[in-house]
């Protein structure tokens, strides 16, 4: 089912709803359709055009959320769906301090890698196999991550996330895209 992106009243980005639930919104007056998905939804007596984008009509105040969670989705996204080690299409997570040696399951410390690599590398650190990180690991900061990181993305919805820091994750997610043929 496809996905809706929701706005606060201020324009801010809330999160990611399926597109009945949106609906519910717009046909509850609750919600403005912004952007639409070009495809509509029939009921018996008429056909209403499904949102992309929504805003809701009152501001509602969000509670501080904390860091963005480390999900598997997420880090694919911060990493471009790229592989750390060798630029090749990742397939799985990996420490760059291994679990077994002290290292932690964070942000820091968690790269997507290709198969071959994180087979080859196993429990070992970077400098025993003198390899090296095409960027170091760090947290994603800014509000569009928490839209980012769910791995439900569409076009249309890069202007209204784009003052709340989804430039670079969206360049590194397209990059990516455009050289490994995945679909967005």
């Amino acid at each position: 089912m496809p996905h809706v992106l929701v706005l606060n009243a201020s324009y801010e980005p809330l999160g990611v709803v399926p597109l009945r639930r949106a609906l519910v919104l717009v046909l509850e007056n609750k919600a403005i359709c912004l952007e639409e998905s070009g495809a509509f939804m029939h009921s018996a007596t008429r056909a209403v055009a499904a949102p992309s984008v929504v805003r809701l009509k009152r501001f509602v105040r969000v509670p501080y959320r904390g860091p963005v969670p480390l999900t598997r989705k997420a880090l694919f996204a911060r990493d471009g769906g790229r592989c750390m080690y060798c630029g090749a299409v990742a397939t799985s997570v990996d420490h760059v301090i291994p679990r077994s040696r002290g290292g932690r399951h964070a942000w820091d410390n968690v790269v997507a890698a290709c198969r071959r690599c994180n087979h080859v590398k196993a429990d070992r650190h970077l400098r025993e196999l003198g390899w090296r990180l095409h960027q170091q690991p760090a947290p994603p900061s800014g509000l569009a991550w928490r839209i980012i990181g769910t791995g439900h993305r569409d076009p249309r919805w890069l202007p209204y996330l784009q003052p709340y820091g989804a430039d670079d994750a969206l360049a590194r997610f397209q990059g990516a895209r455009l050289t490994s043929g995945a679909p967005l």
